[in-house]
């Protein structure tokens, strides 16, 4: 009976690569995976555990300015304007604090699950989900204008 795998290759017939790291492994917390080294794993979806520079520049854009966006509408509702989001209204009904904290939280979450997935395809398009992380930033930068305007022009 002749032997398909020679005695020196050990391999166990899975690919390991198609599992993630075990539950317990030292790289949930510090991560591993910066890039990947096959130009066909870059054809496939693909989730990293390092992020580049670029993506923090991006990121911290839209935090200030979800940020910048509370408290402005905050300064906007003392001064008599109306919350017309139902969801931060009722966030807003128990206090400035809670509100503030709901759209950090909030938006932070967005942006984790964006994150996690940036390099996978959006509806089975060949447009990445990072592409999620402009149309996160677009709208607060229009909606931080447009209250800057309010408190500028029209109180």
């Amino acid at each position: 009976m002749i032997d398909d795998q020679p005695k020196y290759d050990q391999r166990s017939g899975t690919d390991r690569r198609k599992n993630g790291p075990p539950i317990f492994s030292k790289y949930w917390v510090t991560g591993r995976r910066a890039a990947l080294r096959r130009e066909e794993d870059r054809q496939r979806p693909y989730r990293l555990d390092k992020h580049g520079i670029k993506t923090f520049f991006l990121i911290l854009p839209i935090i200030a300015l979800s940020i910048s966006d509370a408290l402005l509408t905050l300064y906007l509702i003392d001064h008599g304007a109306s919350e017309i989001n139902p969801l931060m209204a009722y966030f807003l009904s128990h206090g400035p604090l809670v509100f503030f904290i709901a759209k950090y939280f909030l938006t932070c979450a967005a942006i984790i699950i964006v994150l996690f997935n940036k390099n996978m395809y959006l509806f089975n398009t060949k447009i990445r989900v990072k592409i999620l992380f402009l149309l996160f930033l677009i709208p607060f930068a229009l909606v931080v204008n447009w209250e800057l305007y309010l408190i500028l022009f029209v109180i």
